[in-house]
């Protein structure tokens, strides 16, 4: 019986898996060991009361969107940084990274002010009566105290992902790995000490978790920066990087056209997630607990297609860069056929043990029982989060990021908010299959996504 030469399209040798694996596994080593000590902070916010843990997960999807902000503007000039590291030039490399830098400090400035403004009433959107659990008052001001610590730690997060970033376009993901275990040690050990206040410390509840998370963004930003500028033999895009801090205007106005889709794409989207979440919270603050139950399992289990999506954009692009078209297209198919099937495993596990996560957390039986069916929910959807994620990735090597726009948050925008926001507020449905009917509607982007793939729309040289 022979196979399908389609079929072997899908399927590398070994030395393609172990290329893949070499980019992808030390980002899932850091993004595991974050998401498990998310989980071990979960679960120690949870110990102090579940309003406690309903605020900080609240003020969590707040700050999200300025995180995706922060991604968004580095992932612009990243598609530059890779097909310039492609293509060896380093010049290049050192101006889109000066890019990076202003564009992080600015929207530093931007979401400090808009959050010290507005926290409160942001933080309100999701309290509503609905269910058996919670304080609403309480849950105000649990999410009000830690969001005013978390300002302090956005500008550490914004410089060091300017620099890890650069640093993976590069081929360098070994540091940002160790960097980040680094960071979550130290958040784990303070997360303890001032949570509960040991070693003769008081009893510092969100605060505390929220400082601790403060002072590990230091610790991560400062190990990062250190580094490369010490090892400039390794990263040489940082040899005079600050000196005259001159971006060539051509270059500035092609990151801007590329990569300013992308800063809104990520901005639209994840205030598309925050819209999402804040429909799902009219049924009660119940959901906003189960929620947070589940999508810190979904992040924990889902590294691996997570990391393989900046697998594709980096070996996408580096080969773009060198013209290797046919190569490309060749590497993202099976790398997106990969993810899928090991998503699909994954979800097969998550989906077996749904209802033990929730058990170990220190909350109600009705906030346990919705978090078991949320998680269940979410591992059947893996596959589908894994085919558009890799396809989000490959088509943004290539600089189509109007493509990217239109296929993320546009398609989010256009289709899962409207019917989210019908079936919360217009229908009496339970939340457990409005959510699921939500979810399972990215079966279209799949078909979209696709298309555009096997088009090959996403082929393109744009540093040559």
């Amino acid at each position: 019986m022979t196979t399908s030469p389609k079929f072997k399209r899908l399927i590398g040798d070994k030395a393609f898996y172990t290329a893949v694996l070499a980019i992808s596994v030390p980002i899932m080593v850091q993004n595991g060991i974050t998401n498990f000590v998310s989980l071990l902070d979960n679960l120690m916010v949870g110990q102090v009361g579940t309003e406690q843990m309903s605020g900080v997960a609240i003020v969590n999807q707040i700050l999200f969107v300025f995180n995706l902000c922060i991604f968004g503007a580095t992932s612009g000039a990243g598609i530059f940084c890779a097909q310039f590291f492609g293509s060896g030039n380093h010049e290049g490399i050192r101006d889109a990274f000066r890019f990076k830098i202003l564009i992080c400090i600015g929207l530093c400035i931007a979401g400090t002010a808009v959050f010290l403004s507005a926290g409160d009433p942001l933080i309100e959107m999701f309290l509503h009566e609905g269910s058996d659990s919670g304080d609403l008052m309480l849950t105000l001001q649990s999410g009000r105290a830690y969001l005013r610590m978390m300002l302090v730690g956005l500008i550490f997060f914004a410089v060091k992902d300017a620099y890890a970033s650069t640093l993976r376009e590069m081929g360098q993901t070994v540091l940002p790995m160790k960097a980040g275990i680094a960071a979550v040690l130290v958040n784990l050990v303070f997360n303890y000490i001032f949570i509960f206040g040991k070693l003769g410390l008081p009893a510092m509840g969100v605060v505390g978790a929220a400082l601790a998370t403060v002072i590990s963004r230091i610790v991560e930003c400062v190990i990062v920066v250190a580094w490369t500028h010490a090892h400039s033999a390794l990263c040489p895009f940082i040899r005079g990087a600050y000196q005259k801090f001159r971006i060539p205007l051509s270059l500035c106005r092609q990151i801007l056209a590329k990569g300013m889709p992308l800063l809104v794409n990520e901005g639209l989207w994840s205030l598309a997630m925050t819209v999402l979440m804040q429909c799902y919270s009219l049924r009660g603050l119940a959901v906003v607990a189960a929620m947070n139950i589940a999508s810190t399992i979904n992040n924990l289990f889902s590294i691996v297609f997570m990391s393989m999506g900046n697998a594709v954009a980096i070996i996408s692009g580096r080969l773009l860069g060198a013209n290797e078209h046919e190569q490309a297209r060749l590497s993202v198919s099976r790398m997106i056929a990969f993810s899928v099937a090991v998503a699909a495993v994954v979800g097969a596990v998550v989906a077996c043990l749904s209802h033990l996560f929730p058990a170990l957390y220190n909350t109600t039986d009705e906030v346990r029982a919705l978090a078991a069916k949320f998680i269940l929910i979410v591992a059947c959807v893996m596959p589908i989060h894994a085919f558009n994620h890799a396809s989000y990735f490959a088509l943004r090597s290539g600089g189509k990021t109007i493509v990217t726009f239109f296929f993320d948050s546009v398609y989010t925008w256009v289709v899962c908010v409207p019917l989210a926001f019908y079936l919360s507020r217009f229908t009496a449905m339970p939340i457990v299959p409005l959510y699921a009917i939500v979810q399972s509607v990215d079966l279209i982007k799949c078909t979209v996504g696709y298309i555009l793939i096997k088009k090959g729309v996403w082929v393109n040289n744009i540093v040559a």
